[in-house]
């Protein structure tokens, strides 16, 4: 069992209050309460648009334009798939990043699934067989990871801490929420996600679910 856990929080208030299907990001299964050196996001507001959906206690705002979705991936070398890029097109969870404007908080998150595993190596004792013997130094162990993850698809943070592979590039990819190590499916593809983390979270899951390169493994090892 681990004994140490970074920690993600989210400036998030009062938001959805309103709503009785309100949903409180960043604190499932065991989650601790912050402490000093975990990431913590501030006022996300970016919009008068936003503030009045809060206030109706609403869960979407309208979608992006093509442009501005071209515009996002190529600042964060990302290529969303189609099913995102539809789904973008029509609406965007409020409580979920903006791509025009919120470029630290993204950033952080790209990095944040890296991080994480690099943690649990250094304080948890994570390391895998098939990437060899386990180096002697932090920076030797850091280099190994590093390969390894920058190996693996690419994950599109969506809210909090849940991520879209970027790969294989189509519709159906499974959305994961990744805790360092304790990397679960959060949803069988986009639409249940969305379905889960909005409605009912203890909804029926499909027989199989789309096996992600690295990532499904990760969560096969926490089974």
């Amino acid at each position: 069992m681990r004994s140490t856990r970074r920690t993600l929080t989210l400036g998030l208030g009062a938001a959805l209050a309103a709503t009785s299907r309100a949903v409180v990001l960043g604190q499932e299964r065991g989650a601790r309460a912050s402490r000093p050196g975990d990431i913590a996001f501030g006022e996300e507001l970016v919009s008068d648009f936003e503030r009045e959906r809060r206030k109706e206690g609403r869960l979407w705002a309208r979608g992006y334009t093509q442009s501005e979705l071209d515009e996002a991936q190529k600042k964060y070398d990302l290529v969303f798939p189609p099913d995102l890029v539809a789904f973008f097109r029509d609406r965007r969870p409020v409580l979920g990043y903006d791509w025009r404007s919120d470029e630290n908080e993204i950033r952080a998150m790209l990095k944040w699934p890296l991080e994480g595993l690099l943690f649990d190596v250094e304080q948890n004792a994570l390391w895998w067989p098939e990437w060899g013997e386990r180096p002697p130094t932090p920076e030797e162990r850091a280099e190994v990871l590093t390969k390894v993850v920058n190996a693996a698809p690419k994950m599109i943070p969506l809210l909090a801490h849940r991520y879209l592979p970027t790969e294989p590039h189509e519709a159906g990819n499974p959305v994961f929420s990744v805790r360092q190590a304790d990397t679960i499916y959060y949803g069988a593809n986009l639409g249940d996600y969305f379905e889960r983390e909005f409605g009912d979270a203890n909804r029926p899951w499909p027989k199989q679910i789309k096996h992600i390169r690295f990532w499904s493994d990760l969560v096969e090892r926490n089974r």
